[in-house]
């Protein structure tokens, strides 16, 4: 028998969800970060180099490259710090390579 008045629930793994979030969100958003970054300091150089003359942006564009660096530090670090942590613990089932997370191997 079926019963009309319960709602119908779909029932989906914590890790499905987390590998989707992983895949649709967090890695494309990582590599535009890292994009951004790489072109504010290429174009921290062009500045830099496009008018040697002009004091003032040659000072903005060594503002643009040290920016540009910091944040691709910033962004590099922390995925060293990940896997430092993963081999460390030795914690098995998260791929940082593939953006995978598998819960049931904690």
């Amino acid at each position: 028998m079926i019963d009309l008045f319960l709602p119908n629930i779909a029932y989906a793994s914590v890790d499905t969800f987390i590998a989707s979030v992983n895949k649709e969100i967090l890695n494309p958003l990582i590599i535009l970060l890292f994009a951004l970054a790489s072109v504010f300091f290429f174009y921290g150089v062009f500045e830099f180099l496009s008018d040697p003359e002009n004091q003032e942006k040659k000072t903005t564009g060594k503002q643009h490259m040290i920016w540009g660096v910091i944040g691709l530090t910033i962004m590099m670090g922390v995925w060293f710090i990940l896997g430092v942590i993963i081999n460390t613990f030795g914690i098995k089932g998260i791929d940082p390579q593939q953006g995978t997370v598998d819960s049931s191997k904690f």
